[in-house]
């Protein structure tokens, strides 16, 4: 079970937090956070309660519905890492291919066909799926 915390990392305290509520300290913190950069700080009915994070830990953000994960000293926000996705058993997603040439012409040249794979290849490159 991954814990689940309230936003990005932030450098102050809540002025009124509510217990149960769990946040990212930021890399400067303030107030009641002061020492505590990129730990977690939980309230609890006792006040501020610490965890300091370690290589792998993970946390639901619970504004945007990403994922934290601590990794060699600081929070990744969003970054999914893998070797593929598989999406019902079908493989989507694999390793970055080699760069496709863009088509250049031929016996009979066909604009619309050329510039719609054109096109396609510009978004396959733009997603990182292939080499430019």
């Amino acid at each position: 079970m991954a814990a689940a915390v309230e936003g990005l990392p932030t450098a102050a305290p809540p002025a009124t937090p509510a217990i149960g509520l769990c946040y990212i300290v930021g890399g400067s913190p303030s107030g009641d956070w002061s020492g505590r950069a990129q730990q977690l700080a939980a309230y609890t009915s006792g006040g501020w309660r610490f965890i300091a994070p370690r290589d792998g830990m993970s946390a639901l953000v619970r504004s945007s519905g990403g994922t934290a994960v601590y990794r060699s000293g600081a929070w990744e926000i969003g970054t999914l890492r893998g070797s593929e996705v598989t999406i019902d058993g079908q493989q989507v997603v694999g390793a970055r291919s080699a760069a496709i040439a863009a088509p250049t012409g031929g016996g009979t040249t066909d604009l619309e066909a050329r510039t719609a794979v054109g096109q396609i290849l510009a978004a396959l490159r733009e997603h990182g799926l292939i080499e430019t």
